[in-house]
């Protein structure tokens, strides 16, 4: 594109040569280029007839000339589209800002990785490196091609001796990274980075064969595409990288715009197989399994790092489509007909393809693929839905699916909505199979194995089989005392591999690796077979039956072997790697979604049937004679815990309320806004109160997920806009690791005021006698907001039904379950057209006395037409072991056989505050048992600024928490300093505190060490780490001086020193190391 300065200096030459033409009369172009000229138009207005005239001269059809000019103008438009392509790319990659906020946000588009996802990030540093570096590269290039490669190619063949490169230029455009993901999560020995690349260049490259006056070559290329990059392994000596590992998960994207004799490749039908060509060399050395390894130290096994074992095997149930779009139309579109579907599945370079089924927009395949998994993050399954005609396949729709999510979920059985169509669905079960080094589950996975049908010709795989294959050794010679070219044919039953050839080399070294499944490794064999390049010459041989790796360690043998019929000394090395493919016994599907089938339809001959779900892959077969007794629930469930929220009071919060522009200081009227897992509670306003005592308790069920906290708000209640009067925020995780928790929190972004809470994590217990002493406590307590505390928490798990009751039309219902106790329900997700539905579904209600409450489930078609339903009792799960209740259970107002199969788990709530105490004066121990009851107004509140644990009452200066060890393999003493809690407020914004400390006896003050200050804040988190050079034995004889401070200034009068701590290190396990809270002394102590 012209820049603007260019545009300028145009428009001031054309005005500068317009202002010469009117001044001055036309120079006339000489007269013998005017001949030239004209002869050459007149040539080429014979050559354009000179076909016609040859056509009609030796009597050929006029159909030879048409389709000439067809391939002609074929030709020439996919010229001018290359042209054109590469032109938008080139301009797209020199504007991409510019067209991603004008363009892109505007119309919707998909996004650039790095403007939609934050873990892709943006290089333009090394973009900017690259660009300025593309000359010099360019001219590394050409050297490469005329002094390497061009004298190479012309010694491989005797055509080929007058080929030359007569043009190499890079051009100007340079290689573009448009986004870095970096991978560190998975390997700690690893990097793992994934580069966008984009490349829409002007590189010209022009090659020539003198002797046949051929002339070919390449102007323009376009290649985008992801490349992964992973720097193994990581070392402790310079380069800190072992080696470098490329490769792109998928094949990228490639468009070559052709110029000389090789423009013949764009002619229509050519193109494609010209790209599929080059893409198929692309893909043998760089795209997924085949990887480009560059070592960068020496004694580095490369094969590994070449060839590693795969991450696992994705187990593939094509199930069924729905709702496909109609293709085969009648009349132009005005009648609708049907389909003939059937799916192409890619993972890599492996494709499967299913039958097609007739005439269906519903159909059925059942059918069952094995797919190797070598990368994951980064490895897709695309599946692609067409429809089955004589001359090109309608699309009827694509879905994509992340295999690290499978790697995760071990199982997903769900329906997927297919892309780029108006509707359609398809149904998949995907399996992660593990891969296991030991043989000890083998015969398990065999007879598994055996109760699985699949409509492929193939059984399911049992294991998996990775050979590398290294090199061999004094080889026999051909005949005529000649250099072998051998290569390697590996067979396993009807399945055989071929290596690469070694050409002229009685000792090759392929370094290849093949993959092979395997369903009984008892009853299968290996065949090796070195042969010569022509495939009639055996040059030596090898049988291994699998069943040797069996008793190897870690089921791999890596080993020379002697060829058979071969030399007396030829040998070849093989390393034979098994690994049996496991699925984990509790891998249940994570979002079972079954959809709907018509009525008395089934699975159909040859449809998969697997002993992991006996409900069939996605619930949509009946369930079989033997069924399950018990449920089978995510590990997950019933692992959510209680927070309990005692809001007790505030003080000093900000007045608001101001009169006569401030200068008559007013009130506040107060209230609590509190957010966690995305529900929000919100306290009754006190009016007029700048300590105002709530006394209000709220209690939640959580997940513990990592980083969630809860959020406190406080505002003063306005006629029109309430005003902020403070916030603050605490983590989860801390109060889960306090259990119990009764402290002041200062609040942020405001000038003064704090709150007091006390938070209680509630333990789940068993124990039934603890929940008579439970309630007998919560009986006495009295909360502003009317509360009653919970005395347990329930969980339901709801997994099927079986034998319900036909709608009254006589079809299978649709059917729901609703899960009620007391005011709380919730309900599962809909099971479409079946009388044995499966939910898999699980629900929790806080429980105020267990002995009182009935839990109903209500089943029904959509919510309507009353299915049946159940009233349990909760005492009678207080009856069964443990408190869980796990069995079938008959439903009322249905048939006699109708059923739901439950698990109802229940946990009791214990409170630290339900202490049972005796009664001054009763020494012989009878006499009742008394509860202490919670009541603010009997309480110095004021005075409570100390963090308590338990029962244990602060000692008033707070606390710090150390981490005290010593590390051998760095031989030298650390010590972490964590945080503070409680502090002492050293003013009315509370303290800007900081941690000092030395080791004694140290005269000059070497080990004396200072955190960071933070300001206004009484619970710091400084998580520092210092280290000190001293040896174990050393380190045992200092004592730690630690002393927490406020940072103040010159001529302040605020205290200084609020609180110490000695600690003699002989005392602590430094080889193990201690982190712990340790209190902090007040100075006159």
């Amino acid at each position: 594109m012209p820049s603007a300065e260019e545009e300028a200096q145009a428009g001031m030459s054309g005005g500068t040569a317009g202002a010469a033409r009117t001044s001055s009369p036309p120079e006339q172009a000489p007269a013998g280029e005017r001949a030239v000229g004209a002869l050459w138009s007149f040539a080429k207005c014979l050559g354009a007839l000179l076909p016609v005239y040859l056509a009609g001269y030796y009597g050929f059809s006029i159909t030879l000339v048409l389709v000439g000019l067809m391939v002609y103008m074929g030709w020439k438009h996919g010229r001018l589209d290359k042209a054109r392509r590469l032109n938008a790319a080139m301009y797209l990659l020199e504007n991409e800002r510019e067209f991603t906020t004008e363009k892109i946000f505007r119309l919707k588009r998909d996004l650039p990785p790095w403007v939609n996802f934050p873990d892709v990030e943006k290089v333009e540093w090394l973009n900017k490196i690259l660009q300025q570096a593309w000359p010099f590269i360019g001219q590394f290039l050409e050297k490469l091609l005329l002094e390497t490669i061009a004298p190479t190619i012309r010694a491989s063949s005797i055509h080929l001796q007058t080929l030359s490169f007569t043009k190499v230029n890079l051009g100007d455009k340079a290689l573009k990274v448009v986004g870095v993901k970096a991978h560190t999560e998975h390997d700690k020995r690893q990097v793992m980075l994934d580069l966008y690349l984009s490349y829409a260049g002007d590189v010209e490259i022009n090659v020539e064969i003198k002797k046949y006056f051929c002339k070919a070559g390449v102007k323009g290329i376009q290649l985008h595409g992801k490349l992964r990059v992973i720097l193994e392994p990581l070392i402790g000596d310079v380069p800190l990288v072992g080696a470098v590992t490329m490769f792109f998960i998928r094949r990228p994207k490639l468009d070559i715009n052709w110029t000389g004799l090789t423009n013949l490749l764009d002619i229509p039908g050519l193109n494609a197989m010209s790209d599929t060509m080059i893409m198929d060399a692309i893909a043998s050395h760089l795209v997924l399994p085949n990887r480009l390894t560059v070592p960068l130290v020496a004694d580095l096994q490369v094969a590994q790092l070449r060839s590693p074992l795969p991450r696992g095997v994705v187990r593939i149930h094509l199930l069924e489509a729905e709702d496909l779009t109609a293709k085969d139309t009648v009349i132009k579109g005005l009648i609708d007909g049907k389909s003939d579907p059937y799916a192409v599945l890619r993972v890599g370079t492996q494709i499967f393809t299913s039958h097609h089924v007739d005439s269906n927009l519903n159909p059925q395949w059942r059918e069952m693929y094995e797919v190797i998994v070598h990368e994951v993050p980064g490895q897709e399954l695309e599946v692609e839905v067409f429809d089955k005609d004589p001359d090109q396949d309608d699309f009827l729709g694509r879905v994509k699916v992340d295999l690290d999510i499978v790697k995760q979920a071990r199982v997903v059985d769900d329906w997927f909505n297919l892309r780029d169509v108006p509707s359609g669905s398809v149904h998949l079960r995907l399996e992660w199979l593990s891969l296991l080094s030991s043989g000890d589950r083998l015969t398990e996975v065999i007879q598994r194995n055996q109760n699985m049908t699949s409509k492929t010709a193939d059984p399911p795989s049992a294991a998996i089989l990775a050979i590398y294959l290294d090199q061999a050794h004094e080889l026999p010679m051909r005949k005529g005392n000649k250099d072998p070219s051998p290569m390697v044919q590996i067979s396993i039953q009807d399945t055989t591999r071929e290596s690469k050839t070694c050409y002229g080399c009685s000792n090759p070294v392929w370094e290849d690796a093949f993959t092979f499944f395997i369903q009984d490794p008892d009853k299968q064999d290996i065949d090796i077979q070195v042969k010569d390049d022509d495939r009639a010459f055996s040059l030596g041989s090898l049988t291994l039956p699998l069943a040797r790796l069996l008793v190897y360690p870690e089921l791999t043998m890596d080993q020379w072997f002697q060829l058979e019929n071969s030399g007396p000394a030829s040998r070849i090395y093989i390393k034979i790697v098994l690994r049996v493919l496991w699925l984990s016994d509790d891998a249940t599907p994570t979002t079972p979604s079954p959809h709907p089938l018509a009525p008395g339809s089934g699975p159909g001959l040859g449809g998969i049937t697997a002993e992991l779900n006996p409900m069939g892959p996605g619930g949509l077969a009946k369930p079989p004679p033997s069924r399950p007794q018990h449920t089978t629930p995510d590990p997950e469930f019933s692992t959510e815990g209680v927070l309990r929220i005692h809001l007790l009071e505030a003080q000093n919060l900000i007045a608001k309320d101001n009169f006569m522009g401030g200068m008559v200081k007013g009130k506040s009227d107060p209230y609590v806004k509190i957010r966690v897992a995305g529900m929000t509670f919100r306290s009754h306003t006190i009016k007029e109160n700048l300590n105002p005592i709530w006394n209000e308790l709220y209690e939640v069920i959580l997940t513990q997920l990592p980083g969630q906290e809860i959020q406190f708000e406080l505002f003063d209640k306005d006629i029109d806009q309430d005003d902020f009067l403070g916030r603050f925020k605490l983590n989860l995780r801390d109060i889960i690791s306090g259990q119990f928790i009764d402290t002041w929190y200062t609040l942020n972004d405001v000038k003064s005021g704090r709150v007091h809470l006390l938070l209680e994590w509630l333990p789940r217990v068993t124990d039934l006698p603890r929940l008579e002493q439970i309630l007998q406590y919560q009986s006495q307590l009295l909360f502003q907001n009317k509360v009653v505390p919970s005395a347990a928490v329930l969980f339901v798990y709801v997994e099927r039904a079986h034998g319900l009751p036909l709608k009254k039309s006589g079809k299978e219902p649709k059917v729901g379950a609703e899960v009620i106790l007391k005011n709380v329900s919730h309900r599962t997700k809909v099971c479409e057209r079946s009388t044995s539905p499966r939910w898999d579904e699980a629900f929790h209600f806080l429980v105020r006395d267990p002995r009182d409450e009935t839990l109903t489930v209500k089943l029904s078609h959509s919510w309507g037409q009353a299915l049946g339903s159940l009233n349990l009792a909760l005492k009678e799960a207080m009856a069964e072991p443990n408190l869980v209740l796990d069995r079938w259970l008959a439903l009322d107002g249905a048939l006699p056989e109708s059923q739901i199969l439950l698990r109802v788990t229940l946990k009791i709530l214990d409170t630290q505050l339900a202490v049972c105490r005796r009664a001054p004066g009763d020494n012989d121990g009878i006499g009742d048992t008394v509860f202490p009851r919670w009541d603010p107004s009997h309480l110095d509140l004021r005075h409570r600024s100390g963090f308590a644990m338990g029962n244990e009452a602060s000692n008033g200066s707070g606390q710090v928490k150390l981490t005290v060890g010593y590390s051998t393999e760095e031989s030298r003493l650390f010590i972490t300093v964590h945080a503070c809690r409680a502090l002492i407020a050293c003013s009315k914004d509370g303290a800007d505190s900081y941690v000092t400390f030395m080791l004694l006896p140290d005269k000059k003050a070497t080990t004396k060490r200072r955190t960071a200050t933070k300001k206004r804040d009484l619970n710091p988190e400084f998580n520092e780490r210092f280290d000190f050079d001293l040896s174990l034995e050393e380190s045992s004889q200092r004592r730690l001086d630690l002393s927490v401070k406020n940072s103040v200034s010159f001529m302040s009068r605020e205290r200084e020193l609020i609180g110490k701590l000695q600690l003699d290190l002989d005392q602590i396990d430094l080889k193990t190391g201690v982190t712990q809270w340790y209190d902090l002394v007040p100075e006159s102590s």
